[in-house]
This record gives C-alpha cells, structure tokens and sequence, in this order.
C-alpha cells in the first residue's frame, strides 16, 4: 500500500487532465520535488557533460545532482570513468566541485589514494590484514553517446537507452565531439521548478514576441501553426515551405546525413527526440547574421549547409551546426531554483581570435537563456498563485508540452507514486 506521502502526490498525478498543464503542487511541492530527484534523476538516464570536459588524462570535473557528487575524469589509459565523489573510508569529499587537474585522487581528510581507475592503492594505518579491493571507488553507469555522457544512478538503468545511442552516434559521428573542445560555459539559475524549464524549452509558442535574437534563425512554421487562422497567402507560404522542407530532409539523407524526426517519448522510459531543421537567413548557424562563427568546422564537416540537428531529453537540449554547438543541462537545485547549465563547442583546434569571435558564438543563445531564465520565474510566480489552475495546451505549438506532462506523470506511477 503508498504510504500517504507517496498517496498525496499520487492524487496530484490523478488529477493531471490531458491536455492541460500539470497541477500546482506538481511544480511547487517540497515532496514532489524529492520524488521528482529520485525518479528522474536517479532512475533515469541524465546528460551531465561531455568527454572534452575532461580532454587529457587527470583531467576531472565535478557534477552534484541533490545530495550525490559525481566525479567525471579521464583515466591514464584516456578512458572516460564516472565515480561516486565519496571516500570509501568515512565518506568525505574527495574533490570540490568544478573542474581540476590530479594525478590520483587523494581524500584531503586522511589520505586514502586511489588510482583514476578507482582502485584504491593507498590506506594508511588499516593494519595488515585490511584489504584494499573491496573498497574501491563506487562506479556509476554510463555511456558516451556521441561524445554526450549520459549516467544513471540505479543499478537497474532502463535499457532503452540504447535506442538514443543507436540513433544519435550516426547522427553525431560528422561532428566528433568527442574531439570539440569547449569554448565557453554559462550557468543560469533560473527561478522555477525544472519541469517549467523544460516545458519553455519544448515549445516555441513564445519564440516571436521573446527571441528576437534567435528567431532570426529559426523558421517560424517549424514550431507548428493553426492553418485555419491563416490568411490564404500565409497558408500558402507555410505549404510551400514544408516542400521545401522535405526536400531538403531528401537531400541531405541521401548525402548521408540523417535528418527525419526520431522520438520516443510517452509510452517509454528514455525520453529524447531529434531532427534537423533548416536554419534561416544564411543558413548556417545560430548567430545573430546566421553566417558561421568559427571558419573551422566541427570534426569531419565540410559543408556550413547542413542545418541545426537537435536532440533533447528530459534534462537536456543540445543544438548540432557545421561550426559550433551547443548543449544545456538541466539540474534541479529546489522546487525552485533550476540550474541550465549551457556549453558553446568548437573544433578542438579553433582559436579564438583567429577562427572564430566568442561574442559572434555566443550572443544569441546567451540572451535566449538570459530571456528563458525571466520567463520560467514569471510562470513559477503563477503557478504559487492561489488563483492558477491548469491551463489548455495548444494543440497545434504546445503537443510537445502535453507528451512531456503524459510521461512524467506515466514515470511516475511507474516509480510507486
């Protein structure tokens, strides 16, 4: 039987109409909030950085996701490991967050050393008959997909994750970002619950009247319309350019791109969806004139024609261009207090000042994370309000909206709640 902290929220999920936006307590409740970190964020598979965060070996980085503190670091073999920031003694931190540079790992508390592999190797004073191999390093599952590094704190993760590493490692071969360096990185807190930064993520209903900075290289149609609302020209414009659209989606698949919209959303554990999508203007990239920012392509690109591959899930967006990307996580701090952390990529041998201009990089997506970040604490403002109650989706710009609601609510009752 729940016990009735878990049936409390489970009459918030009941009362989640479909089409609508979720109930207040679902975005604003303490309980819901430790609920939503252990079902999404210990149970599922999370993006939480790249392997060029950690690009020679001893390079590590620190990642803290609620109370667990995960250590991302390349090894001496210039493997990739991701292990539990816990000394396997009486549980100190063994680094501090961020990123850093280290030989071994040395607990600063009483000196346990362990290898980068996680072996401990080090123990002083535990007498001759303590054995050192059963207190290696906890490890946590992952994966690298594509350079991306996906972990998941359970040791049951969802195995259809290999239908996103089936996918997105073609997708992302041409760019290699295994081998991109990052260029730049923000951290944005934004004032709202996580789901509220991921539902502002997934649509693009606001795009006109709040991006002006990306909209100019985005295609409004992409981001759905009402047909019956539009004048015959606009209805006109907008058939023609879905023509165009798949023809091009025809032109770049038989160049060995891949490009059609793949999803697996409701109905499944691992939540993510890709497509590539026509950048307008000049066609290149997402800055201010569309033109590229870096005169060196990613990886094995040769061509600035190819268009904007996406990919998100449910804590993450990432944009792929010939030039540059760039990807954001997302981690809950609070019912809340969300962080969106955004890392700008070029190719590893870029120099700024010479290949590219960071401000060119940078500008449009620094001010729509800017213009996001006010626009999710406005709606967490809104739904603390005694008068919110949920809202109508719209059917023809916010049906991403409603499959993300429809799984999260399908997650959890999967977890008990």
């Amino acid at each position: 039987m729940l016990s009735t902290f878990s049936s409390s929220i489970s009459a918030l999920l009941d009362a989640r109409a479909e089409g609508y936006t979720l109930p207040a307590g679902l975005y604003t409740r303490e309980d819901v909030f430790g609920a939503d970190l252990d079902v999404f964020y210990r149970n599922h598979w999370i993006y939480i950085g790249l392997e060029c965060d950690v690009p020679e070996p001893g390079d590590a980085t620190v990642i803290d996701i609620g109370s667990t503190s995960l250590i991302v670091l390349r090894d001496d073999d210039d493997n990739i490991q991701v292990v539990h920031n816990v000394c396997r003694h009486r549980g100190s931190r063994l680094l501090d967050a961020g990123p850093t540079v280290i030989s071994k790992l040395v607990c600063p508390y009483h000196q346990w050393t362990y290898e980068l592999s996680g072996e401990l190797v080090y123990a002083p004073h535990m007498g001759t008959n303590f054995d050192k191999s059963c207190r290696n390093l906890k490890t946590v599952n992952f994966k690298s997909i594509g350079g991306l590094i996906y972990v998941c704190l359970s040791d049951t993760p969802p195995q259809d994750i290999a239908n996103l590493e089936a996918v997105m490692e073609e997708r992302l071969a041409p760019y290699d970002i295994r081998n991109a360096k990052v260029a730049y990185q923000t951290d944005v807190i934004e004032k709202g619950n996580w789901k509220l930064t991921i539902e502002n993520n997934r649509e693009c209903y606001h795009c006109a009247a709040n991006h002006p900075e990306l909209c100019v290289s985005f295609v409004e149609q992409d981001f759905g319309y009402d047909a019956d609302t539009l004048s015959q020209e606009d209805r006109a414009e907008a058939e023609e350019y879905q023509r165009l659209y798949e023809q091009r989606i025809k032109a770049w698949e038989a160049g060995g791109y891949p490009s059609a919209p793949v999803e697996q959303l409701a109905g499944h554990a691992t939540n993510f969806r890709t497509q590539r999508l026509i950048i307008s203007g000049k066609g290149e990239s997402q800055t201010a004139d569309t033109t590229a920012a870096s005169a060196k392509l990613l990886g094995k690109m040769s061509r600035k024609d190819l268009g904007d591959t996406h990919l998100w899930g449910h804590n993450s967006w990432n944009h792929f261009m010939g030039d540059h990307a760039v990807t954001s996580m997302v981690i809950p701090l609070s019912a809340n207090r969300t962080l969106v952390r955004t890392k700008w990529l070029v190719h590893k041998d870029a120099i700024e000042g010479v290949d590219y201009e960071l401000a060119k990089l940078t500008s449009v997506w620094i001010a729509t994370t800017d213009q996001d970040g006010e626009l999710v604490g406005r709606s967490h403002l809104g739904v603390e309000d005694p008068a919110y109650e949920p809202g109508p989706y719209s059917p023809f710009t916010e049906g991403q909206l409603d499959n993300f609601a429809t799984w999260y609510v399908e997650r959890m009752r999967a977890h008990g709640y």
